[in-house]
């Protein structure tokens, strides 16, 4: 196998340094904030170790791959961005469209998970409901971060095991969302139920100016 593989140093510091910008943005205090924090660090975690350290996916691939690209050294990490490939792309993999839109996506996708944090935090000291910044436009921008952020990792790099956990950890985002529902709901009533007939779970409303 290349040298490009096996870089477990790469794979810690990769996971430690996604892992922790999440944390410093939501500073996980509920259950619910631990277990969104812990599925989103498990999908980092799998995403890095097949990056750099064993490229499970090419590795079970790697018969179809070389028959029908037997001059490609897939194991060269360059040539592990599969959809480069597999979509006719040329060139450095790291300026195709799908890299550039992956970039795009993850780097919104911490902005609106900062900015999210910062409006909900400011909230819970006041002990009243968040519906300014981006809570004016989606009610659960935290977990529209945590999408957006996954999807834009598995354009630039998809393997089998994230391509199997992002729909499961979609599904459980949405789980969240509505036992974080049921709990607002409890706690601030009409007030809420008024946010929640014209605010959207998770597509945001665009036109809504933020805060």
């Amino acid at each position: 196998m290349s040298n490009d593989y096996g870089l477990w140093s790469l794979v810690v510091i990769n996971s430690a340094v996604f892992i922790f910008f999440a944390f410093s943005f939501i500073k996980p205090k509920s259950k619910m904030d631990w277990r969104s924090l812990g599925a989103f660090s498990a999908f980092i975690i799998a995403l890095f170790t097949e990056m750099y350290g064993f490229p499970l996916t090419i590795y079970f691939l790697s018969g179809w791959l070389s028959e029908i690209y037997p001059q490609i050294d897939f194991y060269a990490h360059e040539n592990g961005h599969l959809l480069h490939t597999l979509l006719g792309f040329e060139g450095d993999p790291h300026f195709d469209p799908l890299h550039l839109a992956s970039n795009a996506l993850i780097v919104i996708g911490f902005f609106i998970l900062a900015s999210a944090w910062n409006v909900l935090f400011q909230a819970q000291k006041q002990h009243r409901l968040a519906k300014d910044g981006w809570y004016a436009r989606c009610r659960h921008p935290q977990y529209l971060a945590f999408v957006l952020i996954m999807f834009g990792f598995l354009l630039q790099w998809p393997t089998i095991p994230t391509l199997v956990m992002f729909p499961i950890l979609v599904f459980i985002y949405v789980r969240l969302a509505k036992y974080e529902e049921g709990i607002a709901l409890a706690e601030f009533g009409g007030e809420y139920e008024v946010y929640k007939e014209t605010t959207p779970r998770f597509l945001p409303q665009i036109g809504r100016v933020v805060s």
